[in-house]
């Protein structure tokens, strides 16, 4: 118990209030230095989210992303990666990466999140993550391979990587286009961090458009 209070601790606190304010560099957002690399295209905007299973914001931020995902201009090229502050939280990036693998993100990533907040499975331990996924109708075998692979393997060696490169200490964060990362821990709400992603990606349109 005292471990995972710890592990949780590292979750950012995102319900905090805060008065609004006007969209400033080191307030709302901060400068990734050096700046990342991103996978977007000529034209594109690239937004990741860093996330944890076990994380309760990352748990109750999800009805609201998804709904402002549905949203996106289609410019923009959103994806989830799993942040690796510890060793611990390599066994749920493997999850993620091995349901990725095999296509099967859309259908049980919030299914992942809620078997663990609200059933309290310990889908931690891969042995039960196999089992619980077999039970949702994957099959065990072709997960279990997965979850093994070297493909997944390497994905989460990058998250490892991304995770530092960006300077996170805690989840639910978002990275714009390889430049800048914000969180409800830095602008204070939910709904504050979706209004200065909104600013950031109509800023990184405008630029583009003007080259």
């Amino acid at each position: 118990m005292k471990t995972l209070l710890v592990a949780l601790s590292l979750c950012l606190p995102l319900f905090l209030a805060a008065p609004a304010q006007a969209l400033d560099a080191g307030i709302d957002y901060l400068a990734v230095s050096p700046t990342q690399g991103t996978q977007a295209k000529a034209g594109q905007v690239e937004v990741l989210e860093f996330f944890w299973y076990r994380c309760p914001h990352c748990y109750h931020l999800e009805p609201e992303l998804n709904a402002w995902m549905k949203k996106l201009p289609k410019e923009v090229v959103f994806k989830r990666v799993p942040g690796i502050l510890n060793e611990k939280w390599i066994p749920l990036a493997k999850a993620y990466y091995a349901l990725e693998s095999l296509g099967l993100v859309d259908k049980l990533h919030g299914e992942v999140f809620h078997a663990i907040h609200q059933k309290d499975i310990d889908l931690n331990t891969p042995s039960v993550f196999f089992d619980w996924a077999a039970k949702k109708g994957v099959d065990r075998a072709k997960l279990e391979a997965a979850y093994h692979s070297f493909g997944v393997s390497s994905s989460v060696m990058q998250a490892q990587q991304m995770t530092k490169a960006y300077g996170l200490s805690g989840v639910p964060a978002f990275a714009v286009q390889g430049k800048y990362t914000t969180s409800a821990y830095i602008t204070g709400s939910n709904a504050k961090t979706f209004e200065v992603l909104d600013a950031l990606i109509a800023q990184e349109r405008k630029g583009k458009a003007k080259r």
